[in-house]
């Protein structure tokens, strides 16, 4: 790693540290690690692979990731991709959604609660409502 990149990764999380309040920033940084270990094999922030990106994906419509060829089952959901909702997705992918392209299960409510603190600091500040 060059001292530039480490500048750069060094100015990035400072940047988010002053964004979230200090429990969220802890959370968000363990979610980075547990999302990279969990859901990295088929995910990325920003690509599709065989499942559709995350960048964003706290506050988006389900199933409308640009590029992503969704399951029938996935397309049928409505609504908005919220932390609860995404609690509720990762807690039971089959269950939600029934013939998804997704089975993994995170079953622990804080690994659950520190990825989507992650995915949600990787994406735009929800609308107030």
């Amino acid at each position: 790693m060059t001292g530039t990149s480490i500048r750069a990764g060094l100015k990035g999380a400072v940047a988010l540290a002053l964004l979230l309040p200090a429990p969220a920033f802890a959370q968000a940084t363990d979610g980075k690690a547990l999302y990279e270990g969990k859901c990295g094999g088929c995910h990325s922030l920003d690509a599709n692979r065989i499942g559709p990106a995350h960048r964003g994906v706290v506050g988006r419509r389900i199933a409308t990731a640009p590029g992503y060829a969704y399951s029938p089952a996935i397309k049928k959901l409505a609504g908005v991709w919220t932390p609860a909702r995404l609690d509720q997705w990762l807690q039971a992918p089959q269950k939600l959604a029934p013939g998804s392209k997704m089975y993994l299960t995170i079953p622990d409510a804080q690994k659950r609660a520190a990825i989507i603190s992650y995915l949600a600091s990787a994406s735009p500040p929800m609308p107030k409502r």
